[in-house]
């Protein structure tokens, strides 16, 4: 069945719902856990008078919570007695790197959540799951 399973975190209180259901999955069918946390790309500015922070200090800052985030995902895994790779990336979309990463690591599910916007709020708002819905072969179990 499942060997592979990634669950990408935001820190939010929703993903970890989503981790509970990975770490349960992944207990139930012997798979490896994966995680992944998305930095944001330093807002460059075409004055550079006007930044508001230092890049490094930006760069620094957004690793801190980047770690911190896949660090509670793998020691939720670990006191469940699950192996978690943890990994951050940056970029623009995180969508497209949480794609990358579950192909790169050949996972062979995504587990992310939802807030269960429906119609215009949906619509407008738009979703990292849903796009990763949209653009991936990969299955995905979507968590509410």
């Amino acid at each position: 069945m499942f060997k592979r399973i990634l669950v990408p975190t935001d820190g939010s209180d929703i993903t970890k719902k989503a981790l509970a259901s990975a770490v349960a999955l992944a207990k139930s069918v012997n798979a490896k856990l994966y995680t992944l946390s998305v930095k944001e790309p330093f807002p460059y500015s075409a004055i550079s008078e006007m930044q508001p922070t230092p890049p490094q200090e930006f760069f620094d800052a957004q690793e801190r919570i980047a770690a911190a985030r896949v660090k509670e995902v793998r020691d939720t895994a670990e006191l469940s007695g699950l192996q978690c790779d943890a990994q951050t990336v940056e970029a623009l979309h995180p969508w497209e790197a949480i794609i990358d990463h579950a192909k790169r690591h050949e996972c062979d599910l995504i587990v992310m959540a939802s807030h269960g916007r429906r119609g215009v709020t949906a619509l407008l708002l738009g979703s990292e799951t849903q796009k990763v819905l949209t653009h991936t072969n990969i299955p995905v179990l979507v968590v509410r």
